[in-house]
C-alpha cells in the first residue's frame, strides 16, 4: 500500500474546501436508523392525530349576479360621473350577501343557535337534523337569541332523561314535556319518537349560542369571491364538520339574497304604479267632463251631425290644439317632477321614469337617479351613511338632482315658448274659423278635447299595466349556476396525504437538524481525513479501529482481524517512512506519545510491539510513562504473565541493577516479546528521567533489539517525553477519534515546527469502522463478510 505523505501532497491539496456532495450525504446515510425511527414516530403521531381529528367538509355554490339594465340610461354610461365599474359592483354585492341581516335570517331559519352533540369513544359529533330531542322555550325569541347556555341530557327511556348543566354535576331526573327551570326562563324537552330508541343510554350535549355571536362566526367562516377578473360569477363556500349543514347554510344565504333583491325592485315598481293611478283618475275625470259637454251642446242646440265648411282650417286647428295640449301636459308633468325634486322630505324617494316625456335626457337622468337610489339602499344594508361609497353616491345623487332640475327648467322654458307660439297660431286659425257657424266650431272644439283626453287616458292605462306586470314578474338578482355541493367529494381537512407528507418531512428534518447541529458544534477529529485537514505537513501512518468489548484488545499470532490488519498497514507505512528518512542514531527506537492522556498510547504501544514481533524481530516494549503506567494492567490478565518488581524506576534509582534484570520476556497470544515495565511511581519523575543512566539504557537496548517501542507520557501535560526525546529515532504521535480536540492539535504543530520530537508521524486511534477515511466501505480483504438480518435467518 502506497503511503500518502502530506508533506509531498501539500501543494496538491488546496487550502480551499471543495464541496463534496457524496461525502456530505454519507454522513447522514450512516445514521439511517435514526432517520427511519424518526419517520416511524412522526408517521405514527400523524396517524393518531388523523384518526381522532374531526373532519371538515367544504360546501361550494356558484351564482351569477344579473344586471337590471335600463336603455334610457345607456347614453350616460360614457360619463365618468355615472359610469360604474363591474368589479366594484360585484364587490359591493359580496358585502351585501355577507351582511349581518342575511346571516341572522339564516340562523333563525335553520335554528343554528341550538346545537346537539352525541359523544363517541373519543370525539363528539353534531346531530344536525338527526337529534332525538327538541328544545322548546317558554320565553320570547328575543330573550333566547341573546342567551348562551349549555347542558347535558342522558336519555334513560322513551319517557325519562337525566339533566345536568355541567358534565360532573349530579344528574336530575326529568320527564319529557316537563318544564325545566333555567336562569333565562323555563324550557321543555320533547322527544322524536322515530329517533329516540337509537339513543337510549347516550349522553347528548346541547349548546345554545347567542344569535349575534353566531352571525359573526358565520361571517368569518363564509368565503365569497369572484371566479375571475371582471367576472360576475361568484363562489360561496363554507367549511363545517357536517356537510349537509354547510350546504343548507350556503343555499339559504343565496335564497335570502334573492328575496331581498326582489323586494327592493318591487319598491320602485310600486311607486311608479301609484303615481300613474293618480294621473289616470285625473284624466278620467276630465274625460267625463268633456263627454258631458258634448251631450249638453248637442242636446241644447239639437245638433246631431254638422258638416265642416272649412275642413282644412279645422284640421289645422285640431292639430295645433293637440300639440298645445300635449305641451301643456308635458309642462304639468315637468312641474310635478320639479316639485318632487324640491321636496326635502322625499330627498331619497324614487321618481317616475317611464311617463313618456319628450325630453330624452330627463327620462335617462330619472332612470339613472332611481338606479343609484337602489344602489344606495343596498349599501346601507352592510354599511352606514358615513361609508365613503355611500357619501360618494349621495354626491352623485345630488349632482343628478341638480342636472334634473336644470333640465326641467330648460324644458319648461322651451315648452312655454312652444305653447306661446302654438297659442298665437291657434288665434290665427280661430280667426278664420269664426266665419264658420258657431255651433260647428264649438262642437269641434269639444270633440278635439275629447280625443286628446282619450289618447292620454289610454296611454296611462298602458303604462299602468306595464308597471303592474313588472311588479308581479320581478326576477331575482342572482342566478344559481350550481347549488351547494361537496367540491372535494370528501373532507377538505385534515388532508391525509399532506399530513403524512409533512410527518415524513418532519421525521427526516429532525434527525437531519440534530446531526447538522452536532456537526456544527463538533470540535473533535473522527478519522484520518479530519486529521489530515488539521495537520497537513506531518505524515499520517494510518487508523486504528475501535475495538468492541467482546473482541480481544491484543493482537494474536496469525490474526486476521480488522485490528491486526490496521496495525500491519501502520507497520508497512512506518517502514516506508523510515527508509526515506535515513536516521543514523537510534533508528530502531520508536517513541509513542500523545497530547493528553486517554488517547491510547499504551494500547497502541503494546499492539505495535506485538505486530513487529510477529515478523520474527526482537522487540522490546519500554514503559517510559512512570507517572501513570498502563502496560502492566494491559498484560496482567494474560495467561503467561510474569510478575516483576523491577522496572524503569528501579533501574534509574538503583545503579546496582543492570538492564537485563529489569527486562522480562512475555508470551502474549503466542507472540514472544520483551517488556521493561515502568516500575513504581516515583515522587520526582522528571528529575529521575534526567538521570545519566537513561542514556546507557537506550544505548544498550538499541544495540540488543531490532526494534524498541517506548510508551511515553503525554507531551502537553508533562515534560517527561521532551526530556528523553533525543533518544528517539522516530516518534509516533497518537490522536484518538471522537476524543482529541482539534484546537489542541496546535500543540503537535508547534512540536513539529520546533523539531522537539524526532521524526513525528501521526496515528488516529479508536476510529469507528464507518468513519474510516479510506476503505471503510469495502472492509478488509479476506475478512469474513457480515450477513444481513434476513440472510442470517436463512
Amino acid at each position: 500500500m502506497a503511503l500518502i505523505d502530506n508533506r509531498n501532497l501539500s501543494d496538491n491539496n488546496s487550502e480551499n474546501f471543495k464541496f463534496d456532495l457524496k461525502k456530505i450525504l454519507s454522513v447522514y446515510l450512516k445514521q439511517w436508523k435514526w432517520f427511519a425511527l424518526s419517520c416511524i414516530i412522526c408517521l405514527s403521531i400523524a396517524y393518531v392525530n388523523l384518526r381522532y381529528t374531526t373532519p371538515q367538509y367544504l360546501a361550494v355554490a356558484k351564482i351569477m349576479l344579473l344586471d337590471d339594465k335600463d336603455d334610457s340610461a345607456s347614453a350616460l354610461k360614457d360619463l365618468s360621473l355615472f359610469s360604474e365599474k363591474e368589479g366594484a359592483m360585484v364587490e359591493d354585492e359580496i358585502q351585501v350577501i355577507k351582511s349581518r341581516s342575511f346571516l341572522r335570517n339564516i340562523v333563525k331559519r335553520l335554528h343554528l343557535n341550538i346545537n346537539y352533540f352525541v359523544k363517541g369513544r373519543v370525539n363528539e359529533s353534531e346531530l344536525y337534523k338527526n337529534s332525538p330531542i327538541v328544545i322548546n322555550f317558554i320565553e320570547a325569541d328575543s330573550v333566547i337569541n341573546n342567551t348562551g347556555f349549555g347542558f347535558y341530557t342522558e336519555i334513560l327511556s322513551s319517557t325519562d332523561f337525566n339533566f345536568r348543566i355541567n358534565e360532573e354535576d349530579p344528574p336530575k331526573k326529568y320527564t319529557f314535556g316537563e318544564t325545566i327551570p333555567t336562569f333565562f326562563g323555563g324550557m321543555i324537552i320533547t322527544p322524536k319518537s322515530e329517533k329516540l330508541k337509537g339513543y337510549i343510554g347516550n349522553n347528548i350535549r346541547v349548546r345554545i349560542t347567542p344569535l349575534e355571536s353566531l352571525a359573526e362566526s358565520l361571517k368569518n367562516r363564509i368565503s365569497i369571491y369572484p371566479t375571475g377578473m371582471s367576472s360576475k360569477v361568484i363562489e360561496v363556500s363554507i367549511t363545517d364538520p357536517v356537510i349537509q349543514k354547510a350546504k343548507d347554510i350556503v343555499n339559504t344565504l343565496i335564497d335570502e339574497y334573492n328575496i331581498s333583491t326582489i323586494q327592493k325592485k318591487n319598491e320602485i315598481s310600486k311607486n311608479t304604479a301609484n303615481f300613474i293611478n293618480e294621473r289616470v283618475e285625473l284624466i278620467a275625470s276630465d274625460l267625463v267632463n268633456v263627454d258631458d259637454s258634448i251631450v249638453r251642446f248637442k242636446t241644447g242646440n239639437k245638433v246631431t251631425d254638422v258638416a265642416s265648411e272649412a275642413g282644412q282650417f279645422l284640421n289645422s286647428s285640431a292639430l295645433n290644439e293637440q300639440q298645445l295640449d300635449a305641451s301643456r301636459m308635458q309642462l304639468n308633468q315637468l312641474n310635478y317632477m320639479k316639485e318632487s325634486l324640491g321636496d326635502s322630505s322625499g330627498k331619497y324617494d324614487a321618481i317616475p321614469s317611464n311617463l313618456g316625456l319628450g325630453d330624452q335626457a330627463i327620462t335617462e337622468l330619472s332612470s339613472r337617479y332611481n338606479q343609484l337610489l337602489e344602489r344606495r339602499r343596498t349599501l346601507l344594508k352592510s354599511a352606514g351613511e358615513q361609508n365613503p361609497i355611500v357619501k360618494e353616491l349621495d354626491q352623485t345623487l345630488g349632482g343628478i338632482r341638480q342636472n334634473l332640475q336644470q333640465s326641467i327648467n330648460n324644458s319648461s322654458k322651451s315648452l312655454r315658448i312652444q305653447i306661446g307660439s302654438l297659442e298665437n297660431q291657434s288665434k290665427r286659425i280661430n280667426s278664420k274659423i269664426y266665419s264658420v257657424p258657431g255651433q260647428e266650431r264649438r262642437l269641434r272644439s269639444i270633440e278635439r278635447k275629447q280625443g286628446i283626453k282619450e289618447s292620454l287616458y289610454l296611454y296611462l292605462l298602458e303604462k299602468r299595466e306595464e308597471a303592474t306586470i313588472s311588479l308581479t314578474a320581478t326576477s331575482p338578482s342572482a342566478k344559481i349556476i350550481d347549488e351547494a355541493y361537496n367540491s372535494y367529494g370528501g373532507p377538505v381537512s385534515p388532508n391525509k396525504r399532506m399530513a403524512y407528507i409533512a410527518a415524513l418531512f418532519l421525521g427526516l428534518i429532525i434527525p437531519f437538524s440534530i446531526i447538522y447541529t452536532k456537526s456544527l458544534l463538533d470540535t473533535k477529529i473522527h478519522n484520518k481525513e479530519d486529521l489530515e485537514k488539521e495537520i497537513r505537513n506531518i505524515t499520517v501512518l494510518g487508523e486504528v479501529p475501535r475495538v468492541k468489548k467482546s473482541d480481544s484488545t491484543l493482537i494474536e499470532r496469525n490474526d486476521r482481524s480488522i485490528l491486526s490488519e490496521s496495525f500491519r498497514i501502520i507497520r508497512t507505512n512506518f517502514d516506508y517512512v523510515k527508509r526515506g528518512r535515513g536516521t543514523k542514531d537510534y533508528d530502531n527506537v520508536i517513541f509513542v506519545t500523545s497530547t493528553i492522556n486517554g488517547e491510547g498510547k499504551s494500547f497502541f504501544s503494546l499492539n505495535m510491539a506485538l505486530t513487529l514481533a510477529n515478523t520474527g524481530k526482537r522487540v522490546l516494549l519500554l514503559g517510559a510513562d512512570i507517572r501513570n503506567p498502563q502496560i502492566y494492567s494491559a498484560i496482567n490478565n494474560e495467561k503467561d504473565k510474569v510478575h516483576s518488581k523491577v522496572g524503569l524506576t528501579e533501574f534509574l534509582v538503583d545503579k546496582s541493577i543492570i538492564v537485563g534484570e529489569a527486562i522480562n520476556a512475555y508470551d502474549i497470544n503466542g507472540i514472544n516479546i520483551d517488556i521493561l515495565l515502568s516500575g513504581k511511581v516515583p515522587p520526582n519523575p522528571a528529575e529521575l528521567l534526567m538521570n545519566d543512566r537513561i542514556k546507557n539504557l537506550f544505548d544498550s537496548v538499541s544495540n540488543q533489539y531490532d526494534c524498541v517501542i517506548v510508551d511515553t507520557a503525554p507531551s502537553m501535560l508533562v515534560t517527561d517525553t521532551l526530556l528523553i526525546s533525543e533518544y528517539a529515532g522516530h516518534t509516533i504521535y497518537l490522536t484518538r477519534a471522537d476524543y482529541t480536540e482539534k484546537r489542541i492539535l496546535n500543540f503537535a504543530k508547534e512540536l513539529h515546527a520546533g523539531n522537539k520530537l524526532n521524526g513525528m508521524m501521526l496515528v488516529v486511534n479508536d476510529v469507528k469502522q464507518s468513519n474510516f477515511g479510506y476503505g471503510a466501505k469495502y472492509g478488509y480483504y479476506g475478512a469474513p463478510k457480515k450477513k444481513g438480518f434476513f440472510k442470517r435467518k436463512v
